[in-house]
């Protein structure tokens, strides 16, 4: 009698089980398609070529799949002139590159140098600081945007009609100034090495420095790469720092994500360039999706290492 309850139970379990695995399976697979949607949609944009009356359609259309694929949307992208600029585009996708390559080297340093002190030095109020910089982590960096386009307009770094090209230095310094405050991970990886290395350096006479540089760096190439990746990344894809220190006077000098948005919803918006601008935004994901799909191993190994607590 009571091996057939134990059965029941167990079989019932089984049910219960089975059934809370195939809602939530389902609700993944809903939200996937959901989130998947709106990115096929551009894609399928991107592809676009549609004709009325012998006139090239570029705006929004009723139907999800294109009537016609081509590439001319890319060819008007490279060839057409936005706000007074010619070749737009690529003068846009240069600046961003620009920016987010000096930014990527900048703050990979920053964060690396900061994540070795706070692992690998002791100091008075290390504590404090490390406190201190994981509750400034809990806000979002825009709540300090307005201070620090007047920080950057006071030195001449923004809204200078004499030299508009210096808000381009600002950026960067708006990007990198304050990249060391994100050490966390980092200093999560640097605590897997064992400090009988930086001992024994420090015993046959070697600065911090030359440790740094010479012994921790050439260990931590997963986290390294990891943290190019994520400042390569940031600047790359914000809008909000850019749109406010570039201004939308400078139309040469905007990052390729303020020139997107402006070909829509800048001063002289136009719908037509709709599909041109799903083309932009292809564009744009190629970089970043590239650079995940190869160096994936890396991240995830930079990731995982630095994850454990400090």
């Amino acid at each position: 009698m009571k091996d057939n309850v134990k059965v029941k139970k167990f079989k019932s379990q089984t049910a219960n089980r089975r059934i809370g695995l195939g809602v939530t399976y389902t609700m993944l697979i809903v939200g996937g398609i959901v989130w998947l949607i709106p990115l096929i949609w551009i894609f399928l944009s991107a592809f676009r070529c549609e004709y009325q009356d012998g006139t090239f359609i570029g705006r929004v259309t009723s139907n999800f799949f294109p009537n016609a694929v081509g590439f001319e949307n890319f060819r008007l992208l490279f060839t057409s002139t936005y706000y007074g600029v010619e070749g737009a585009f690529l003068k846009w996708m240069g600046n961003t590159l620009l920016i987010a390559a000096i930014d990527c080297v900048i703050s990979t340093l920053l964060v690396l140098s900061v994540a070795y002190c706070m692992s690998k030095l002791r100091f008075k109020l290390r504590r404090a600081f490390m406190n201190m910089s994981m509750i400034i982590g809990l806000f979002p960096g825009f709540m300090s945007m307005i201070a620090i386009y007047f920080l950057l307009k006071s030195i001449g770094l923004t809204g200078n009609p004499a030299h508009p090209e210096y808000s381009v230095i600002g950026l960067i310094f708006a990007y990198s100034a304050g990249a060391g405050l994100g050490f966390q991970v980092a200093k999560g990886f640097f605590d897997v090495i064992p400090n009988a290395l930086v001992e024994s350096a420090k015993l046959d006479g070697c600065s911090n420095s030359k440790i740094f540089w010479r012994i921790i760096l050439p260990l931590s190439k997963p986290i390294i790469i990891y943290q190019a990746l994520m400042s390569f990344t940031g600047p790359w894809m914000d809008f909000i720092f850019a749109k406010v220190i570039i201004g939308a006077d400078n139309a040469q000098y905007w990052t390729v994500s303020v020139g997107l948005y402006s070909m829509l919803f800048g001063t002289h918006p136009d719908t037509n360039l709709f599909t041109q601008f799903a083309a932009g935004c292809v564009i744009v994901a190629i970089p970043i999706v590239s650079l995940f799909m190869f160096l994936q191993k890396y991240y995830v190994e930079g990731v995982t290492a630095g994850a454990v607590k400090g």
